[in-house]
């Protein structure tokens, strides 16, 4: 060996492959190339990707063969793809013999990472003609090598002749040759529509000219993209066989695609894209629909029926990404901490609204339903814990920056109006219910993390248009909505079966007089909610424009005061009650990071100067 390679022994086959040493190659080996790992494990899906990412590459997974199939028929631009032959089951080898046997796929560049080590199956990969046959585990600059070969000779770039020397061989500009490939690329959609229907029609005459004009066309335009495939058709009509056009429209589709994205060189398919991705995208485009409006003028953005449409489709509460990664890593389903997923599941509205959403849907013999996330979580169990953990839809944090609001702001407030309720609780004697009003308390104003997470902008726009308006936040919504978040999350725990205790007082906690059932209950979280809003604990988009009215003005006292005698010394308990909602607004800013929310800097400020 020479000139410093580095050969990597194939141990189920004893021959020695060189490849270049690995420290010749920094981790930016190319341009940004998309890969695709065909693996059904988790773990080697994250370290792909992770590693991948370090050098700018994207990198879409597939889990079995028919979802690599459908990501390399919709995502076009895969440079590379990476094949372990264990996947569900030994069926990675059938995948790349089905890449060898496709007239777009057979040069696609194929390296088998695997930790299959038969001698057998490594010379039918050899023979499959894939670039390299690779043992895991992973090995970073193995695989950028991987990617820097696969990169030299593009597999699409023997489907197209180069633009430029193309162009000066024939005389015409650039711009003709765009012209006359865009032109073969709608010729192929039209094809997609009409072709299927000749395994019936077999009109011959018609069949010849258009195959033989399609083809002829791809050709004079320096497309070689489908035009073997085409006269193979052909073929197979002058045999008589028709059959061979029913299942004609997802090649000449796939040329299509081919065509448009050589034509289109910025073009990245979204399959292709990583989530984070497509949501900046989404948003980027969102953000003047909500944020450049007159609703005033114009009325709502959205009408009540479609945004309920969408809450509809939700399979559970979002959850603040900050707040669902400490939820992963407690229910890493290894060594998953009970204690610590009971303590998220009792500290965040969204954790402890999928708790309570997945253990009311369990099958039980005693019917009764859940309204305490402790119990919820070890009613779960590990494993469904671990399954609800992978399945949180999330909600980035930077979308609840919308000053004066924020996530810590936010925090604060639901889990001060939950530990306000069960003060008042205790001091009433209403022992009974405590747990349930601090759930309650918890989850009263989760509609907002239904709106974050369909609309992040939508958010924004009614925060901002109720502070410049001075106008009560649930007004401003309807002026964006057509109906308030509370009117969604009423929706919403209806429909995921929450229990009535909770749906009462999330529908309603700003009007406890109108309540029809549990009016104790929602009494003293209107209370609570009352007295958190006025002694600025934390922040929930409402800013009230008054000194604190006395308690004794509010609906929810007027409901509780029937269930008391007439010595309760009411002056007494509101002095005791807003001095204890300061005394736990300062310990709230005290356990903000414990709970994986970032304080804000001038809260940090406020909770040094108060030590």
């Amino acid at each position: 060996m020479k000139g410093g390679s580095n050969p990597i022994l194939l141990p189920a086959v004893g021959t020695l492959v060189p490849l270049p040493s690995p420290r010749s190659f920094p981790r930016q080996t190319c341009a940004m190339a998309n890969i695709l790992l065909l693996d059904d494990s988790e773990v080697a899906g994250r370290a792909m990707r992770g590693i991948l990412g370090k050098a700018g590459h994207r990198c879409a997974v597939a889990t079995n063969p028919d979802d690599a199939w459908r990501i390399l028929r919709e995502g076009v631009l895969v440079d590379l793809v990476f094949v372990e032959l264990l996947v569900v089951g030994n069926l990675g080898m059938g995948f790349i013999l089905r890449l060898r046997d496709d007239p777009y796929f057979k040069n696609l560049p194929v390296v088998v990472y695997t930790a299959e080590t038969d001698t057998k199956q490594v010379r039918k990969a050899l023979d499959a003609k894939v670039q390299n046959y690779l043992i895991k585990p992973y090995r970073e600059q193995v695989i950028f090598a991987e990617v820097a070969k696969a990169a030299v000779n593009p597999w699409r770039s023997l489907l197209f002749e180069e633009p430029r020397s193309f162009c000066a061989q024939l005389g015409f500009g650039l711009d003709t040759l765009t012209k006359m490939r865009r032109q073969v690329m709608l010729a192929y959609d039209e094809a997609v529509n009409i072709y299927p229907g000749w395994a019936r029609s077999r009109d011959n005459a018609e069949v010849y000219s258009r195959l033989d004009t399609l083809a002829n066309d791809a050709e004079s335009a320096g497309i070689w993209a489908g035009v073997d495939y085409v006269r193979s058709l052909r073929e197979q009509a002058e045999l008589g066989n028709w059959d061979a056009f029913k299942e004609c429209a997802p090649m000449l589709d796939f040329a299509s695609r081919l065509i448009f994205c050589q034509i289109n060189p910025d073009y990245i398919p979204d399959v292709l894209k990583p989530a984070e991705e497509i949501e900046e995208t989404r948003q980027a485009a969102e953000r003047p629909r909500w944020m450049n409006v007159d609703v005033d003028v114009s009325g709502p953005v959205l009408t009540a029926g479609l945004i309920e449409k969408e809450v509809a489709g939700l399979n559970g509460c979002p959850v603040i990404d900050t707040a669902a990664a400490t939820f992963a890593m407690a229910a890493d389903g290894r060594v998953t901490s009970m204690t610590r997923c009971m303590e998220l599941g009792h500290d965040d509205p969204g954790i402890c609204a999928q708790l309570l959403i997945a253990a009311n849907r369990l099958d039980r013999d005693d019917g009764a339903t859940i309204d305490d996330a402790k119990a919820a979580v070890t009613l779960l169990g590990e494993i469904r814990l671990n399954a609800l953990a992978k399945s949180t839809l999330m909600i980035n944090e930077k979308y609840l920056r919308v000053p004066p609001l924020s996530w810590p702001d936010y925090w604060m407030f639901l889990v001060g109006v939950a530990r306000v309720s069960q003060y008042i609780c205790q001091y009433l004697e209403f022992d009974y219910l405590r747990s349930v009003a601090y759930t309650a308390g918890l989850l009263h104003d989760i509609g907002k993390l239904l709106l974050l997470r369909l609309h992040p902008w939508g958010f924004a726009a009614t925060v901002r248009y109720a502070q410049q308006r001075k106008v009560p936040l649930r007004d401003a919504e309807r002026k964006y909505l057509g109906c308030t978040t509370r009117d969604l999350a009423v929706q919403f725990a209806t429909n995921q079966k929450l229990p009535p205790t909770l749906v009462e007082v999330i529908r309603s906690v700003e009007t406890p007089l109108a309540a029809t059932q549990y009016a104790e209950l929602v009494a003293i979280v209107a209370l609570a909610r009352h007295i958190c809003l006025h002694n600025r604990m934390g922040h929930c988009g409402d800013t009230p424009g008054d000194s604190c009215p006395p308690i004794v003005s509010t609906e929810a006292w007027q409901v509780l005061e029937q269930r008391l005698f007439p010595s309760f010394d009411l002056r007494k308990f509101e002095a005791q009650a807003h001095a204890c909602c300061r005394e736990m607004r300062m310990e709230l800013l005290g356990q903000q990071q414990r709970h994986g929310v970032r304080p804000r800097p001038e809260a940090a400020g406020e909770l040094a100067g108060a030590s």
